[in-house]
């Protein structure tokens, strides 16, 4: 907890002193040696090997006659060429007043994070049809993806979910938590290619999981869970007036946790890789090319490929964590307390 609240200061430390907004604009007068936020920041074009592909801007805003409208465009830029819109602040406002209500553009961390589910998705199918041929059924599996395949799944099935929620439940949950450990495993990794977006980075994309397993838990929630919540059994009145806020608090406080825990551990490892390598150009900068080369070749570039290998594990273990908590919270909601009790008494009994 310490360590989580520790990051998420320097987060809002970065966040604080850095002048980037949401779009990074590339028509700044002056770039500054190493600009970490804008790096980190959601852009509104793909970049690939340096590459900058512009992504459609999507916006439904009220005009300044109360009309509601939406409005598709290919590129910011082509935004800003139309009548309607021009760029203020690097954010686009509507020319003759209005306002916007829901900007649904697509920017490179929905990108990233598209890539990452659909992965996860495209191995599961994939790894699916080679089971319903026999492959891994009839004989053993082949090839090392489909070993790291069975071995990733047997783990998440075996030692997060049946360990976790009630044996005659489990597998109901499975897909949800499997679809959620491969989707943000592939979505850490994308994350690491020198040119592309950590999604998990960003708090809206770790908010919209988290907010997912809030909405799971919830519905698969028994009389007896809502029972603990609003009416906690075996105490007395005057401690449920207590206890029943606190258990409310609780319920929004879980998944608030995950975003939170998710986003500060892969916002502050891509900070970290970040600064590393800037100092190369600032020592560059500062005292020359030599003193760049040095800082890079003795500290930098050694320290960068340590700290990728253990960006590797790291992402596997968010996402593990993530997936853990996750079968933890609907574990507990699904779980029969008034079962557990006569089992135990029956047990005694016998």
């Amino acid at each position: 907890m310490i360590q989580t609240l520790r990051r998420v200061f320097l987060t809002l430390l970065f966040l604080s002193v850095s002048t980037s907004s949401t779009f990074a604009s590339d028509e700044k007068a002056e770039e500054p040696v190493i600009d970490v936020m804008g790096t980190l920041a959601d852009h509104d074009y793909f970049k690939f090997f340096g590459k900058k592909l512009y992504l459609p801007r999507i916006i439904y805003w009220v005009d300044e006659e109360g009309n509601s409208r939406v409005n598709t465009f290919a590129s910011t830029k082509k935004a800003t060429e139309s009548v309607l819109f021009e760029e203020r602040d690097h954010a686009l406002v509507p020319t003759n007043g209005g306002h916007i209500v829901l900007d649904l553009s697509i920017t490179s961390h929905l990108v990233y994070f598209w890539f990452g589910m659909g992965s996860a998705v495209w191995l599961t199918i994939a790894m699916s049809n080679r089971y319903k041929k026999g492959v891994g059924k009839d004989v053993e599996p082949k090839g090392a993806l489909h070993n790291t395949f069975e071995v990733l799944f047997l783990f998440i099935r075996d030692d997060v979910v049946r360990e976790n929620i009630n044996e005659h439940k489990a597998n109901k949950y499975m897909p949800y938590l499997f679809t959620m450990f491969m989707g943000i495993t592939f979505i850490n990794l994308f994350g690491l290619l020198p040119w592309a977006a950590t999604a998990t980075a960003d708090l809206t994309v770790t908010a919209t999981l988290a907010v997912m397993t809030f909405f799971v838990t919830q519905f698969s929630g028994t009389k007896d869970y809502w029972g603990h919540i609003f009416w906690y059994p075996g105490v007395p009145t005057w401690v449920r007036v207590i206890l029943t806020p606190v258990e409310i608090l609780g319920m929004f406080t879980k998944p608030f946790a995950l975003a939170i825990r998710l986003f500060a551990n892969m916002l502050s490892g891509k900070i970290m890789i970040i600064v590393i390598l800037g100092l190369i150009f600032i020592f560059a900068e500062a005292f020359g090319a030599i003193a760049g080369l040095g800082m890079g070749a003795i500290i930098s570039v050694p320290l960068t490929a340590t700290l990728y290998a253990l960006k590797v594990f790291v992402a596997l273990l968010q996402a593990y964590i993530f997936t853990l908590l996750s079968a933890v919270f609907i574990g507990m909601a699904v779980e029969d307390h008034k079962h557990d009790e006569e089992h135990y008494n029956a047990e005694h009994v016998a």
